[in-house]
């Protein structure tokens, strides 16, 4: 997917800087090797967008099997479950970025050497970014981490225990996990007959780079 000319032209910061240079100078030992290199990235902004789309039949699914499940039981977090739902939220969303790094570590080079953290104030979006190329399967397993944690498992035990708090907490992280899944998409719609694929995770947007021979 195309990124806008304002994201294109954003300013980087000094973290993402170094992390560019890194990428290009790892981008020219790889393609040196034979790996040719493919872009799969996605503007920020439609990410979001993404997200905001996701979130309709997210919701609808979600509360139709807590009712189907918990029959008589309101999917209302009220009160107190109300403001506990709004403090996990902003508790959960750096852990979000966290659980994405300790995944990574596991597949990288230097474990969490290779992983770093940050903040894109223009659009208020903290991220973690791996700085190494992983296997195809490390990459996804990392970046389908948070969403399997924060989101589907808490709305599963939310089914099975008729929890309103459980069931908005994982609606909640399902809906902010948009931006990967539409990653985990690109890679999975992307063909390729190799079986020598590494994929690095873009340094300075959303998305990956395939390289491949």
């Amino acid at each position: 997917m195309a990124i806008d000319q304002k994201e294109k032209q954003r300013k980087l910061s000094a973290a993402e800087t170094r992390r560019l240079q890194r990428f290009e100078k790892i981008s020219e030992e790889l393609i040196a090797e034979g790996y040719k290199k493919t872009e799969l990235t996605v503007g920020i902004v439609k990410a979001n967008v993404f997200a905001i789309l996701l979130a309709l039949p997210v919701c609808a699914l979600g509360i139709y099997l807590f009712v189907k499940m918990n029959p008589g039981v309101l999917p209302v977090a009220v009160g107190t479950d109300s403001i506990l739902m709004i403090a996990a939220y902003l508790v959960l969303i750096p852990v979000h970025e966290l659980i994405h790094g300790i995944t990574w570590s596991f597949f990288a080079k230097n474990g969490m050497k290779d992983i770093e953290f940050g903040f894109m104030k223009e659009y208020l979006t903290p991220y973690c970014t791996c700085a190494a190329p992983l296997t195809k399967l490390g990459h996804m397993t990392g970046t389908a981490m948070p969403l399997i944690i924060l989101g589907i498992l808490p709305l599963v035990i939310s089914w099975m225990t008729g929890s309103a708090l459980l069931l908005w907490i994982g609606l909640l992280m399902t809906v902010s996990a948009g931006g990967d899944i539409l990653i985990i998409i690109l890679l999975l719609k992307y063909r390729s007959a190799s079986a020598d694929q590494l994929v690095y995770d873009h340094p300075t947007q959303a998305g990956s780079v395939v390289f491949e021979k």
